[in-house]
């Protein structure tokens, strides 16, 4: 990530967050129990949104700016908050170690995102929620050619973001049973509710 991406994104995306965000992370994030971890945790934005049945929130990021810019959601949580630097394709924790997983605005971003389910199931415990709220590739096909067009200069300005990434299509082959599905702005946004059940899926 740049150094300047961290600095102007959150001006960039204050009015959407303001405006039409805010409720959409604040339902998905209510879900979140126990010990949490959150991929992708960037500025912090969803910190205030944890409630108390919360245990504690590991946060991981792998731009030390972006995690800078978090303490001040650190300091006005409502629960314990961690800090980590650390990528979703390589997670630091043991197996079988938090009961809900977070992710928000981040899967367009990393660089393999199958590894990156992978790595979230591994440390997942059995019957773990994984919540996801991800903009994604639409099915309108004209849209969806437009997206295709202009991601490769996105990437570049926006760094890294694919705007045309298929995120529903991984968790779907990394057998997760979603729960809920629910999306936004015609379909380009998608909140996602899953349970990762290993004894059900191996059978």
């Amino acid at each position: 990530m740049g150094k300047w991406f961290p600095t102007v994104y959150d001006f960039f995306m204050k009015p959407l967050e303001k405006h039409r965000f805010k409720d959409i992370r604040s339902n998905l994030i209510a879900k979140a129990k126990g010990r949490v971890l959150e991929i992708g945790s960037g500025s912090g934005i969803n910190l205030p949104h944890y409630q108390h049945c919360v245990e504690q929130v590991t946060a991981i990021d792998p731009n030390e700016q972006m995690l800078q810019r978090s303490a001040k959601f650190v300091r006005q949580g409502k629960v314990q908050v961690q800090l980590i630097k650390a990528e979703a394709e390589k997670l630091p924790f043991a197996d079988n170690t938090f009961d809900t997983v977070v992710a928000t605005l981040v899967f367009c971003t990393v660089a393999d995102p199958q590894k990156a389910i992978l790595e979230i199931k591994r440390v997942s415990k059995p019957g773990a929620r994984i919540l996801l709220f991800e903009h994604v590739k639409v099915h309108h096909p004209f849209w969806a050619k437009i997206q295709d067009i202009l991601t490769p200069a996105w990437k570049k300005v926006c760094d890294g973001c694919h705007l045309n990434r298929n995120t529903l299509d991984y968790i779907k082959q990394a057998d997760l049973s979603v729960l809920e599905f629910k999306n936004y702005y015609k379909g380009i946004f998608i909140t996602v509710d899953c349970s990762y059940q290993p004894e059900v899926n191996k059978k």
